[in-house]
């Protein structure tokens, strides 16, 4: 029966080339199939800019090692500030230096004074800033003595050689006491500030209302004396500790003037007790 045996090797052919067939278009379908993209690792760029975006801290005003930080919280005059410092206020008196009065009420206001007031307060006002101690502590006001610095800048010794204060050191706070008197002869020299012809008075000359400080008339009061141990040029006033016992020898150069600005102007300085 040759149609039987036909049948029967070609059937289970026929059903193997079908599964064959079945399979390879499967296949063909998969490798057609578009494919999800696997995920690529963040180039070096990307990573360099993400860094770049995240800004670093901004570093505070830089104080010298081993002052005191302070902010300034107020410029009073020349030579005197107010600071904060860990969360309370100090007053700060310039060492070393003295600047023509404007604040005090019992005298009138010294020529360059308010000049020296408002470089202060350039320097300074509302600034971090460093304060370094001499000797003292504080004054008998109880101000904190102290020399201050802006960056690298010490501001009383600025003050002294732009003519704006004058050179006055008292022991034992010394320190700084031959650089500003340096300044100090540069700055009369150059005829800065208050060594200017604004400031200059060659004779006494009564303030305003015709009267000299201190005496309410036309008389000077005011005592120049030269120190014998120093040679510094130191004038007193009559409520001074040293006014009484202070002798003008005018054979030694030393002198009376009408008001503190004349005696300042011409290179004094008043004595600090």
């Amino acid at each position: 029966m040759p149609h039987s045996r036909f049948r029967a090797v070609t059937l289970p052919l026929i059903l193997s080339l079908s599964v064959a067939f079945a399979t390879a278009v499967s296949c063909a379908r998969e490798s057609t199939a578009p494919s999800s993209p696997s995920p690529q690792p963040a180039s070096r760029t990307t990573l360099a800019n993400a860094t770049a975006s995240v800004a670093p801290p901004t570093p505070g005003p830089t104080v010298l090692p081993g002052l005191t930080r302070a902010t300034v919280t107020r410029v009073v005059d020349g030579d005197t500030i107010r600071v904060e410092i860990d969360g309370q206020e100090f007053r700060v008196r310039y060492i070393g230096i003295d600047t023509p009065e404007t604040v005090d009420p019992r005298r009138p206001v010294e020529c360059f004074g308010e000049e020296a007031g408002e470089r202060n307060r350039q320097l300074v006002d509302g600034k971090v800033v460093g304060l370094e101690k001499d000797v003292s502590d504080t004054d008998s006001f109880g101000r904190l003595l102290r020399y201050v610095w802006a960056g690298t800048e010490m501001v009383n010794a600025t003050l002294v050689e732009e003519g704006y204060a004058l050179a006055s050191t008292y022991p034992p706070d010394v320190r700084y006491a031959e650089q500003f008197a340096s300044l100090q002869t540069l700055a009369r020299d150059s005829g800065r500030g208050l060594w200017g012809a604004v400031c200059v008075s060659p004779t006494a000359s009564p303030g305003p209302g015709g009267a000299c400080d201190y005496s309410g008339a036309r008389e000077p009061v005011i005592k120049g004396n030269i120190s014998i141990r120093t040679g510094e040029q130191i004038y007193h006033v009559p409520s001074g500790e040293f006014y009484d016992e202070t002798v003008i020898d005018a054979s030694k150069g030393e002198r009376f003037f009408c008001t503190e600005a004349e005696a300042v102007a011409a290179g004094w300085r008043k004595s600090l007790r």
